[in-house]
C-alpha cells in the first residue's frame, strides 16, 4: 500500500506571500506554486486547500529523492511547529538593518563587560599577591 503525503509551506518572498504545495505519490514528487497577496490565515490557507487544490497546476512528476522518514510523535511535530511560529521574522529591510545593527551592539557590550570584569579580576589577583608580599617582608 503507498502512501501519498501533501505538504504546504508558506513563506515570504518579496513583496508577497507564497505558498509550496509538495505531493509525494509512490516516489514520484510534484510542486505546485501559489502566490498569496498579504500574509494568508490558518482559516484562510484552510478554505483555499478545500476550494482550490482540484485546480492546482502540478508540475511533471519527478524521482523523490528523499529518505523514507521514520513516523513522527504527533506531539514532537506538534511542538516543532510551535517553535516555528514564535520565531517572529521582521518584515521590512530597515527593520532588519536596526536588528542588525542591535545584535552587534550586545556582542560588543557583552566583550567590553567580559573584558572588564577580566581585568577587575587580575587587578584583584594582583592586590592579593601585594598583600602577601607586604606580609612575609619581614621575615
Amino acid at each position: 500500500m503507498d502512501k501519498v503525503t501533501g505538504e504546504l509551506t508558506v513563506f515570504f518572498e518579496d513583496p508577497f506571500w507564497v505558498g509550496v504545495f509538495e505531493c509525494r505519490d509512490r516516489g514520484k514528487l510534484k510542486v505546485a506554486k501559489v502566490t498569496f497577496g498579504s500574509e494568508p490565515k490558518d482559516g484562510e490557507l484552510y478554505n483555499f486547500i478545500l476550494e482550490n487544490y482540484n485546480r492546482l497546476q502540478f508540475s511533471h512528476p519527478v524521482d523523490d529523492e528523499k529518505i523514507q522518514e521514520k513516523r513522527i510523535n504527533p506531539k514532537r511535530i506538534q511542538r516543532d511547529i510551535h517553535r516555528q511560529l514564535e520565531k517572529k521574522s521582521i518584515g521590512t529591510k530597515a527593520q532588519q538593518a536596526l536588528k542588525e545593527e542591535q545584535e552587534q551592539k550586545k556582542i560588543t557590550r557583552k566583550d567590553f563587560n567580559r573584558q572588564k570584569t577580566e581585568e577587575e579580576k587580575l587587578q584583584l589577583f594582583e592586590l592579593r599577591q601585594e598583600k602577601k608580599k607586604r606580609k612575609h617582608r619581614g621575615r
